[in-house]
């Protein structure tokens, strides 16, 4: 690997565009040091080692016998490139910087001009950060005797106050916290190409917020790219996420779904037949309710745990009202009733959303007189362990009879 760029480096040596710089770290350090404190406005490697052989270097003071190779920037070096997003760009003179280090090993600069000629690279797309290193990229490229890329130096993306985005302050700043979130690939990529871009307009005049990669890149122009930092706006991030997961088809979400179910070890990494088919059914009740596919463990959790490990969540069971007992009593007596046999194969089982709902209405809502709210809680908290759950009566027809009957009077046992 190493060989790939030591021949660039010895050709930039014998063209008198590098040197041996035979400095050691702590003499660099201190050089530094003494800019500082006099606070000059042109700062730097001082060039000590210029012009002199080992043997004169070795005579004087901070010599290392293991030394770098140095960038030799001439005094009318250019300063100024164009830039196919901010037009004509001028950088800071360059200072002689470092191309191969100590250990043999190319730095950055030296190592990406060398990668991105090898491989063919005809425009370089980057963050505006590395403005300042261009100039020391173009002369390489000229002393080595190739035809430059193009450069665009995009926007730094920002806070809402702002500032810039922080690894270390903003876990947004990972890729992989996007994974862990539930945040779709196409999503991510949709939002970032609204950041920068002007999105495309309807025949009405609306804007068109959500658009295929391939549409994209069809009708990209970098004239149009804003140099100025947009702001990372999550929450329009977790709206598009949201519009991306119910665009979704049915299967192709429920697939979506597992290695979260997995991770949170509501399924196991090799879910059944049963299992999958209970939980597509149950997605298809969430798909519309949630913005990233970590929400959904919480929802789809309950259908995947026994009757006796439901945990009720403190909050629901404090929300309770005084007639909650009242109310499961009365639904576990007309649940009861209902026929959960599968008459034929074509005819379904008594024991669906429809009739639930009708039998539960008829009992609790006009026979207790309770307002559905409050007749329906109960009954939501004890089959899901929570006060917000999917739908209630697709739920329970899901669950089936007896586990829905076994969690209503898991629930009115413990009042």
């Amino acid at each position: 690997l190493l060989d790939t760029y030591r021949p660039f480096v010895e050709q930039l040596i014998a063209d008198g565009h590098a040197y041996y710089c035979w400095c050691s770290s702590e003499c660099v350090s201190e050089l530094r040091k003494e800019q500082e404190a006099q606070k000059l406005s042109v700062t730097g490697y001082d060039r000590l080692c210029v012009g002199k052989t080992r043997e004169e270097r070795a005579a004087l003071p901070g010599f290392t016998d293991r030394p770098v190779v140095r960038m030799l920037v001439p005094d009318d070096a250019p300063l100024e490139f164009e830039d196919i997003v901010r037009g004509t760009v001028k950088a800071p003179r360059p200072d002689d910087q470092v191309i191969l280090k100590a250990d043999g090993f190319p730095t950055y600069h030296m190592a990406v001009v060398v990668d991105d000629h090898l491989m063919g690279i005809n425009t370089v797309v980057r963050g505006e950060e590395w403005i300042s290193s261009t100039p020391k990229h173009v002369l390489l490229y000229r002393w080595l005797g190739w035809e430059a890329p193009q450069f665009a130096h995009m926007p730094l993306l920002r806070n809402e106050d702002k500032s810039k985005i922080s690894k270390r302050k903003n876990p947004a700043a990972r890729l992989t916290w996007f994974v862990e979130q539930g945040y779709l690939p196409e999503a991510l990529v949709n939002f970032l190409a609204l950041l920068a871009y002007p999105p495309a307009q309807d025949a009405e005049g609306n804007d068109v917020e959500k658009f295929t990669f391939a549409e994209f890149s069809r009708d990209f122009a970098w004239e149009k790219v804003n140099p100025v930092g947009p702001i990372f706006d999550l929450k329009k991030l977790e709206w598009l996420n949201g519009v991306y997961i119910r665009d979704l088809e049915l299967g192709d979400f429920t697939s979506r779904l597992l290695p979260y179910l997995e991770r949170e070890g509501v399924l196991s990494g090799n879910p059944g037949l049963g299992e999958l088919g209970r939980l597509q059914d149950v997605a298809a009740l969430i798909q519309t309710r949630i913005s990233l596919l970590k929400d959904a463990v919480p929802l789809v959790r309950p259908f995947f745990v026994g009757d006796d490990m439901l945990e009720i969540a403190e909050d629901a069971r404090a929300g309770l009202g005084e007639d909650a007992k009242d109310v499961l009593d009365k639904a576990i007596d007309v649940l009861g009733d209902i026929d959960d046999h599968l008459v034929s194969l074509v005819a379904p089982s008594a024991w669906n959303a429809e009739n639930i709902e009708a039998k539960l209405r008829e009992a609790i809502v006009d026979g207790l007189g309770k307002k559905a709210r409050v007749a329906f809680g109960p009954i939501r908290v004890a089959v899901s362990g929570a006060k917000i759950s999917p739908p209630l009566f697709e739920s329970m027809a899901i669950l089936g009879k007896t586990s829905t009957l076994a969690r209503l009077v898991a629930l009115r046992d413990s009042l």
